[in-house]
């Protein structure tokens, strides 16, 4: 009995074969992206909160208050007015919530700012914490 040097039949080059680890990369990377990625909604209109030397951050997670340059009101992406803004406070302190976020524009009055934030208290805030960005050295 005798054995012949020659290979057997071998299996077939595939071109597919040869991409199959790439696409498993791609597929690997993009279910990395998707779970580290963060998607933000938008603010309902444009804000740049003024800047501080303050570097501490607000614990935990609050309700969002927007009040632009031109006093106007937003409430968890919602542009609202003062009346709006009371009935829509009511439901998150009734559900035990008293911090609250202000992010104000820089441009916006700090009157504006004091009349918020007695409506906030009004409500039954006990916490509030206005956003700023630090400032650059």
């Amino acid at each position: 009995m005798t054995r012949s040097l020659r290979p057997g039949p071998g299996r077939a080059t595939n071109d597919d074969d040869r991409i199959l680890p790439l696409i498993n990369v791609v597929f690997l990377l993009l279910i990395f992206f998707m779970l580290a990625g963060h998607l933000a909604a938008t603010d309902p209109f444009h804000i740049e909160p003024p800047v501080s030397v303050s570097e501490t951050e607000p614990d935990g997670a609050a309700h969002i208050i927007l009040v632009g340059a031109d006093g106007r009101l937003a409430f968890d992406g919602k542009t609202m007015d003062d009346a709006g803004m009371k009935a829509a406070l009511a439901g998150p302190v009734e559900a035990g919530v008293t911090h609250f976020r202000i992010k104000a524009d820089g441009g916006a009055s700090a009157v504006r700012l004091v009349e918020i934030m007695e409506l906030l208290r009004a409500a039954g805030a006990e916490k509030v914490h206005v956003l700023t960005v630090p400032k650059a050295l």
